[in-house]
């Protein structure tokens, strides 16, 4: 088992290193559909997440490709979604004790979501002309920006997916900025944002820590891999076969 967990870490890894996909709409799935409980897949992804993460905004930083500002604007809309999510979660098992079913339709909707969005991304991402919004000035944009923040973040804590892909889409549309910015302006987002869910799950004791560690001894390899084969390979095609598979992962968890 945990040989084949190592495996999966490395796949998934790769992936991510080759397509920029987001790790957790593809491992979370996986996870629940191997036999994880949904509550503690989650958990565990979100914790899994934020160490990955963390190597990606140092990285970042030292490239100085993060608006910090944004990061900031955001998480007072997100730390907030995402505590009220895991409060939710609480409460709803408390009076109704079905809060895996709840998260495993949950998931499935927003993997559905994520398929979509990644699809929009991959082939109309580059068309998209400038609008009002990205012409505003942040701070004309502040609720906006506060409220994307909430709402992503209530779904990143119930399901562990979107802390990437969904605010990615989100700045795509309604901020201008130089792609590499976007991205490093997303994984420190997502570093907050995951290590603030995953703490909390970890609270509730919704994390396999046996399990985090053996998807990183994957994982990490599985990224230096697939980045240094990115350049070579089809990353159109590739996302579109991710996307695909989510959206499949998505259709079966409702």
């Amino acid at each position: 088992m945990t040989l084949s967990i190592i495996l999966m870490g490395v796949i998934v890894g790769f992936l991510v290193g080759m397509t920029g996909v987001g790790g957790a709409s593809l491992l979370t799935p996986i996870l629940i559909l191997i036999g994880i409980h949904p509550s503690i897949a989650v958990g565990t992804d979100l914790l899994y997440n934020s160490i990955t993460k963390l190597f990606g905004t140092v990285q970042h930083w030292r490239q100085k490709t993060i608006d910090f500002k944004l990061v900031k604007m955001l998480a007072m809309g997100s730390i907030p979604g995402v505590v009220l999510a895991v409060v939710f979660l609480k409460l709803f098992n408390s009076f109704f004790d079905n809060q895996e079913v709840i998260i495993k339709h949950a998931l499935g909707y927003v993997l559905i979501l994520v398929a979509f969005a990644t699809l929009f991304k991959v082939f109309f991402g580059h068309r998209l002309k400038e609008n009002r919004w990205q012409l505003k000035t942040l701070e004309e944009k502040r609720w906006l920006t506060i409220t994307i923040g909430a709402v992503l973040g209530f779904i990143v804590g119930l399901t562990s997916i979107g802390s990437g892909s969904l605010y990615a889409i989100a700045m795509l549309y309604f901020f201008r900025m130089i792609p590499v910015q976007l991205v490093g302006t997303d994984i420190a987002h997502a570093f907050l944002l995951s290590s603030t869910a995953g703490i909390l799950h970890a609270s509730m004791g919704n994390v396999n820590y046996t399990l985090v560690f053996n998807l990183l001894i994957g994982s990490i390899p599985g990224v230096l891999i697939g980045s240094m084969l990115a350049t070579k390979a089809p990353t159109t095609v590739l996302r579109t076969i991710i996307a695909t598979l989510v959206l499949i992962s998505g259709l079966k968890l409702i």
